[in-house]
């Protein structure tokens, strides 16, 4: 009886193995979606100093970008950076598909073109591009216009790093504008989902 007893004890101790695997895989997924939350907030909470002037350059025909903070610093929420358009330059129109655009003037005269609006910015102002909106600017002024330029969700970074130029190879002049610039420019863009369309064209 006490055999009896030990056995029948033994056999309710044996688990389901179906039901244990089961488990188990449903902890090692919600463990996995636990690490990449944690691993977003953790960069998302991590303190990012950038001294200045050490932010990657680039460098296009119109206008040069110092990357302040990229998608993987911030977990993939933004990307910031500081551009420098010399007097008389500015973009083509264009047109972004994933991300929106916010800039904050901080030197000289911008003006900016938003659909059928055009808007004038002078220092301290800060300008809301949403995605899927035609937009272009032109420095208006004479001298050089300074402004950051944040884009939500990150991505536009890998833009500028492979249709621009690193700014070390151009440290005295703007590169030209030529086939060889077009080519690099237009092929970041179609990665990019950035629509490139005629001058002045809206």
């Amino acid at each position: 009886m006490s055999l009896t007893l030990v056995e029948n004890a033994h056999e309710g101790l044996k688990p389901n193995t179906q039901q244990a695997r089961n488990h188990d895989q449903r902890n090692a997924v919600e463990a996995a979606r636990g690490a990449d939350v944690t691993s977003a907030s953790l960069e998302q909470s991590q303190v990012t100093y950038v001294p200045a002037g050490t932010g990657r350059s680039y460098k296009s025909p119109i206008d040069q970008v110092t990357v302040l903070l990229t998608g993987e610093q911030t977990g993939g929420a933004f990307f910031m950076a500081e551009a420098t358009v010399p007097p008389g330059c500015g973009n083509p129109p264009h047109i972004h598909s994933r991300e929106d655009e916010t800039f904050y003037l901080q030197e000289g005269t911008l003006t900016i073109q938003v659909g059928d609006k055009t808007l004038t910015a002078s220092p301290g102002d800060m300008v809301k591009l949403p995605r899927g909106v035609m937009h272009y600017f032109q420095n208006t002024g004479n001298v050089d216009a300074k402004f950051l330029v944040m884009a939500a969700p990150a991505g536009l970074e890998q833009f500028f790093e492979e249709g621009f130029y690193p700014a070390a190879e151009w440290p005295d002049a703007m590169p030209p504008m030529n086939d060889a610039f077009m080519a690099r420019v237009l092929t970041a863009a179609a990665k990019c989902g950035l629509t490139l369309l005629p001058p002045h064209s809206s």
